[in-house]
């Protein structure tokens, strides 16, 4: 797209000084053919006319820029460090800096800086591109007003022939709006891109209708200007080319927004501009996917016929990567994961097989980017889809997969706080504890009995029953080797934690939401038509904006909120299981202090710090925050509203279900949440010696659920309570029976059978049974 335009509008620059004063009729006429014969893609014999040039004016820097865009094109653009190596030296030469930018007098100086944003786009350093495309904005936005206002005499694609300097101008706005767009597209600043689009639709259309306007004028015109004029008679056609581009353009637009009403509109804009063709198939399917309706969405993409659409050496996208990458990612929203992995791995594949066509790189440290077309810089989009697939691998529950995936795509995008999190809980879920397989345990016939009954020794009189007397971690520690090193352990683990908080900004909310919001106040009042009012009551998401994630779109406030908590959700748990019982504490209680926390990950923060604390051995302190009053919640995240901020789904619009739900890794009530913390705080009470109160928490807790969701740790610590009392004989029916509290005719059968007395002998130490917490995926 870019590379196109910066070509054509580096080769037409000497036409326009042909008219300047002082240069002869033969530099004219010189310029003139040079102009035609690039436009004719005679490059050969552009370069001799520009070589004669150069011979009559060798100091002209315009002269050696126009050469070497003549020589790009002539390589069939695959010379890019040299044209980015010719560009550095000819800005050294006019001396002119990128912050001197705003003293530029004419268009031929800042063309030499739009043909570096180029470059820059296609080296997706988009800051710096956006850099120098702002400051050549400034420069033509008195241009593009008048253009508005006034009479232009172009149509927006540059059609061959002489132009006049006026002609010139409009081409070149036109080619730095489009440029602009992209870029502030592809880094989520979609206000901005949103203003451009306005700006741009008034520059073409009214510049249209001027033109129709003036056709009468043009007709009684010499016979030597009836080329141009049959030439510019196509300008409808370029006109409709580019309403279908802006068309394009608000809709990507509009689904970063998430706005579907405007969206909507727009769709029926580009079908009816570009047809069932397969840029707007996608954008459409893109659209129903962002609706829910992900059937049709699939749909729309087998109705693309993409082996019509040109290749990827000339448009430097891969079109059958980017069809099945949104399969993958329809799929994954219905919660069919396997099959959405599946999609992923095909992209994957087609990713790599066009990358293997491409001529390989030159080893030369200063070619690194020549011997290919320069479009196809942008073709390999290999750590996209490593995120992709490593998301698609967690959800299915194979962390150590998705961990090879994730640490691979982490080392492109090590900024995103958010796949720091995700590498995280592939080492936690790699090395959760786990109490007894459950192929041993079918092996050894104790199904009913998992996690209490460790193993049976011994047959007969002889036969010994060892209880689970902990949760046995299996974690992957790193014996003898730095923690630094990418392994899915829990060391790791806390390494990638370490980092994400690092990324998120801290105490910086205010700050940031008053300048966003200025920005986007000062956008909203430039006059931009009658789409202005549409844009500016969209203008929060501007300031919602916070950090770069990418591949993903930026974190928003909420989302970085939402994040900081996981975040340190996860850092206390594994703070725990690293026995770092002060760190994990610390976390935990940063966690309960978050002002909007979710009702789950605040029963985790006072599980986690009651742990914690009975592990320093503050007791009194753990009883506090297990007591049962402190769960009145229990859900997962935020509320729907929440977090389709942005989103204007209609009353009518049709939305299916997500399909599969995620397992719940969290109670699914409340009265199951205060549960789990009375049997804990039984646990607590046990270590105070208060076997009472623990016998009491454990009958309440009974009590409140079915007593097959009585975990293994409850049963084990009733059993530890009828051993410290000497009951012996019924602590062994609770083993055998599974169940916390036997029934009453049991008890009341027990109580009459004579017990068999033994000799005293003194008891040995019982190990209590681990205190319980509920691990977090």
């Amino acid at each position: 797209m870019a590379a196109d335009k910066a070509g054509e509008q580096g080769a037409e620059k000497h036409e326009d000084s042909a008219n300047c004063s002082g240069i002869s009729d033969h530099e004219k006429e010189l310029s003139r053919s040079a102009l035609q014969a690039f436009t004719a893609g005679n490059y050969e014999a552009c370069l001799q006319h520009l070589g004669e040039l150069k011979e009559i004016n060798k100091d002209d820097y315009k002269v050696i820029l126009n050469s070497a865009v003549a020589e790009f094109y002539k390589s069939d653009q695959t010379t890019t460090d040299l044209l980015k190596q010719t560009l550095n030296q000819l800005r050294n030469e006019v001396h002119s800096a990128i912050d001197e930018i705003d003293s530029l007098d004419d268009v031929e100086n800042s063309m030499l800086y739009y043909n570096q944003a180029v470059i820059l786009y296609y080296l997706r350093q988009h800051m710096e591109a956006i850099s120098i495309g702002e400051k050549l904005y400034q420069f033509i936005e008195p241009f593009s007003r008048r253009i508005c206002l006034k009479t232009p005499r172009s149509s927006p694609q540059i059609p061959s022939g002489p132009f006049t300097p006026h002609r010139r101008e409009e081409k070149f706005a036109h080619a730095v709006c489009f440029l602009l767009v992209d870029l502030y597209l592809l880094t989520f600043q979609t206000e901005k891109a949103l203003h451009l689009l306005v700006v741009l639709e008034k520059m073409i259309l009214q510049g249209h209708s001027n033109n129709k306007n003036g056709k009468n004028n043009e007709t009684n015109s010499n016979a030597n200007n009836r080329e141009p004029f049959a030439q510019r008679g196509d300008g409808g056609v370029h006109v409709e080319a580019a309403k279908s581009k802006i068309h394009q353009y608000k809709v990507r637009a509009y689904i970063q927004m998430k706005s579907l009403k405007a969206c909507k509109r727009e769709i029926k804009s580009v079908m009816n501009t570009s047809g069932n063709s397969a840029p707007s198939l996608f954008l459409k399917s893109n659209f129903e996917y962002l609706r829910g309706n992900y059937r049709k969405a699939v749909k729309l993409l087998n109705s693309s016929n993409i082996a019509e659409y040109p290749g990827f050496m000339k448009t430097g996208e891969c079109v059958r990567c980017m069809f099945w990458n949104n399969l993958g990612c329809i799929h994954f929203a219905m919660g069919k994961h396997n099959l959405g992995l599946f999609y992923f791995k095909k992209a994957l594949q087609e990713n790599d097989n066009t990358c293997a066509q491409l001529p390989s790189s030159n080893t030369d440290p200063g070619k690194k980017f020549s011997s290919r077309p320069m479009c196809t810089l942008l073709t390999n989009k290999r750590y996209e889809l490593l995120y992709n697939c490593g998301i698609q691998l967690l959800h299915i529950g194979r962390p150590l997969a998705a961990f090879e995936y994730l640490i691979e795509a982490v080392q492109v995008y090590h900024s995103n706080p958010r796949l720091w999190l995700r590498l995280a809980e592939c080492c936690i879920a790699a090395n959760k504890g786990v109490s007894v397989s459950t192929s041993e345990q079918e092996t050894k016939g104790l199904p009913s009995k998992k996690g209490i009954v460790q193993s049976i020794v011994g047959q007969g009189y002889h036969r010994k029953i060892v209880l689970a007397s902990q949760s046995v971690q299996n974690l992957l520690y790193n014996d003898g080797e730095s923690s630094a090193i990418p392994v899915a352990s829990m060391e790791f683990a806390a390494i990638c934690l370490r980092n994400a908080l690092l990324l998120l900004p801290e105490d910086q909310f205010d700050a940031k939401q008053e300048n966003g919001s200025k920005t986007s106040s000062q956008t909203g009042n430039t006059d931009s038509g009658g789409e202005s009012s549409e844009v500016c009551s969209n203008k929060s998401h501007e300031g919602d904006k916070f950090i770069p994630a990418p591949p993903s779109s930026p974190l928003k406030r909420q989302e970085v909120e939402n994040l900081r908590c996981s975040v340190l959700a996860c850092s206390a748990y594994v703070g725990l299981a690293l026995g770092d019982n002060l760190m994990a504490l610390n976390h935990a209680e940063k966690l309960l202090q978050q002002p909007r926390l979710s009702g789950s990950l605040k029963f985790l923060g006072h599980l986690y710090a009651a742990e914690a604390l009975i592990s320093l051995d503050r007791i009194s302190d753990a009883i506090t925050h297990l007591n049962p009053e402190n769960v009145t919640d229990v859900s997962l995240g935020v509320s729907s509203n929440e977090q389709e901020q942005g989103s204007d789904k209609g009353e009518n619009e049709p939305m299916e279900s997500v399909g599969k739900q995620m397992p719940q890794c969290y109670p699914s009530s409340v009265t199951s949440a205060r549960t789990m913390m009375l049997f804990n705080l039984g646990s607590a009470y046990c270590l105070r010696s208060e076997y009472d109160k623990a016998r009491k928490c454990l009958h309440q807790a009974a009590s409140m659920i079915h007593p097959k969701e009585i975990p293994p740790e409850a049963i084990l610590l009733a059993v530890y309570l009828e051993l410290q009392n000497g009951n012996t004989q019924l602590a062994l029916q609770i083993i055998k029976r599974n169940q916390l509290l036997p029934s009453i005719r049991m008890m009341s059968d027990l109580r009459k059978k004579p017990l068999f007395q033994t000799m005293h002998q003194p008891m040995q130490p019982i190990q209590m049974p681990a205190f319980t917490a509920v691990q977090r995926k």
